[in-house]
């Protein structure tokens, strides 16, 4: 799938990883200034969390694509479709 085709589709994710980005940022200044050790997990986990998400959004509208294609339901490419999306799950688990 050609990202550049489903960035319509993708608008909440790119805004979901811009938060992301500055949560990351939050936690290097929160290192830099010595803050909490506590703090600064519960805030490293919640970047985390939300690049998951933005990761698990992208391979859904993927996914979404690869269905929607008639030539991956009638072809032989089916089985390394599948692979290759099971592929980008096991990546962010």
């Amino acid at each position: 799938m050609d990202l550049e085709l489903a960035a319509g589709e993708l608008k909440n994710v790119v805004n979901r990883l811009r938060r992301a980005q500055g949560q990351i940022a939050g936690v290097i200044r929160m290192i830099e200034e010595g803050r909490d050790c506590e703090e600064v997990v519960t805030q490293l986990a919640a970047a985390s969390r939300a690049l998951d998400k933005a990761g698990f959004a992208i391979i859904a509208t993927g996914l979404q694509h690869c269905l929607a294609d008639e030539d991956l339901a009638e072809g032989g490419d089916r089985d390394r479709m599948r692979a290759r999306l099971e592929k980008l799950f096991l990546s962010l688990a």
